[in-house]
């Protein structure tokens, strides 16, 4: 089932088609053209832009279309060229659907905890920390909170803008461009083994702006403003992307993608995935079932260029234990690597892997037809499962079921993505996927779990 964990404010009121001119409204109008720009590109979703547009009296389309150009501006991200025959404004709402789902997270779901970032921009955690007692952040010896706590550590009085939960070290990124760590001193980018029982700011990015981070199985990578990638941690099977095995203790810049210009990354369980502000893909680590995309079962210890989406503008990018996830610029699902997680199901007995007709693992990407019809604006791939969110806020799940983690008030196991209906109607602009279980914020700010 279920569980809405907490709500703030984050929508803002519509203004009725059918009202009539209200003092309100006059003096709305008599508000600066640069102040109306200015409150569009403040509204908390761009849906609510778009809303707001078609329903208000004051801002219509050219104060609308201001407004998204400024937000846009201040996202840091452009919009390419509409497709042939695609509505330019309901192209330029996708592309910041999109953005916003997949920029900053003030959600996170790891082994069997979780972190949340409040309206106020501080941290809380609640579970259990299978791994080590560090990995909540509320000191040593905190091994388990039922529900949402706040973290006693401040991080020095500085606002949290995102946040990322793996097995063993969890990251948070402030409003200034610091990155914070705390869990197994092994990939918690100090340089010792110490584990870090509370929020510590990694002083390797000292004079860098941190602007994204992801935590893997036990390895971490970051990108910095320019576009430089840094990874840290464990070393095994390349999952570093330096070209060796060595574990790294303290953030090293990987000097295989300076030539290009990342804008996201994500680390799965020992396998990494970069996107480039052309819509390129480059991945390395372990391979073993395929999750690299790269046609075959080999570790790689350097970035390579996903070929296989070449031509394709992928616009975001997730990787899980033993597969990944892309979309494209057309809304599209691209996966690839285990075949039991990759949705696509199996025609002989419609599960996959594990259903006992032994189909084989995807070696590269290939588009998930179940969602075909579907704009898809977000996807966060857990172990073994996957969520995904489309342009209506509704959420859809698939792969390993056995713990609730789908969503379906089943333990089933599910080949192809399903739609969870305990959500429709709730507008959800972000999930989160952990190990077994997952996450999923909407609009209005309220968080539901499940699993």
């Amino acid at each position: 089932l279920l569980t809405r964990r907490r709500q703030s404010r984050c929508s803002v009121a519509t203004v009725p088609s059918a009202s009539p001119p209200t003092a309100a409204t006059s003096l709305l109008f008599a508000l600066p053209f640069e102040l109306l720009i200015r409150i569009i590109s403040l509204l908390p979703c761009a849906v609510d832009v778009a809303w707001t547009a078609a329903v208000s009296r004051v801002f219509r389309d050219s104060l609308a279309d201001e407004g998204m150009r400024l937000r846009e501006q201040e996202g840091g991200y452009e919009v390419p060229n509409a497709p042939e025959g695609e509505c330019p404004k309901k192209w330029r709402l996708f592309v910041a659907l999109t953005h916003d789902a997949n920029s900053h997270q003030r959600i996170a779901a790891g082994s069997a905890h979780s972190i949340f970032v409040d309206e106020h921009a501080r941290l809380s955690s609640c579970g259990k920390a299978a791994y080590l007692p560090a990995l909540l952040g509320h000191g040593e010896g905190v091994r388990q909170i039922m529900t949402p706590t706040r973290l006693a550590s401040p991080l020095d009085g500085e606002r949290v803008v995102s946040v990322s939960a793996g097995p063993r070290c969890s990251y948070a990124l402030t409003a200034r461009g610091g990155l914070w760590s705390w869990g197994r001193g092994a990939c918690s980018g100090h340089g010792d083994e110490a584990h870090q029982p509370q929020p510590r700011e990694i002083d390797a990015f000292a004079g860098l702006r941190v602007r994204a981070v992801s935590a893997g199985g036990s390895h971490g990578v970051a990108i910095t403003a320019g576009g430089g990638v840094w990874s840290w941690g464990v070393g095994t099977d390349g999952r570093l992307g330096h070209g060796d095995y060595q574990n790294q203790r303290l953030p090293q810049r990987i000097a295989a993608l300076d030539s290009q210009r990342v804008v996201a990354v994500s680390a799965g369980g020992a396998h990494c995935l970069a996107l480039t502000s052309d819509g390129a893909v480059f991945s390395w680590g372990y391979g073993a079932q395929g999750q690299l995309g790269l046609g075959d079962y080999e570790n790689h210890a350097r970035p390579e260029r996903v070929e296989a989406l070449r031509g394709m503008r992928v616009v975001a990018v997730s990787a899980g234990g033993m597969h990944s996830l892309a979309i494209t610029a057309d809304g599209a699902v691209w996966s690839w690597g285990h075949a039991a997680q990759v949705g696509h199901g199996c025609p002989q007995c419609g599960w996959a892997v594990g259903g006992g007709c032994g189909q084989l693992h995807q070696l590269l990407p290939k588009r998930v037809e179940a969602l075909a019809g579907r704009r898809v604006v977000a996807v966060s791939v857990g172990w073994k499962h996957n969520l995904a969110i489309t342009a209506d806020g509704d959420v859809w799940s698939w792969g390993d079921g056995k713990t609730s983690q789908l969503g379906h008030g089943t333990e089933e196991n599910q080949g192809r993505p399903k739609r969870v209906e305990a959500l429709s109607g709730r507008r959800v602009v972000a999930v989160a996927a952990g190990n077994s279980h997952s996450l999923a914020a909407t609009a209005e700010g309220a968080v539901f779990s499940w699993g």
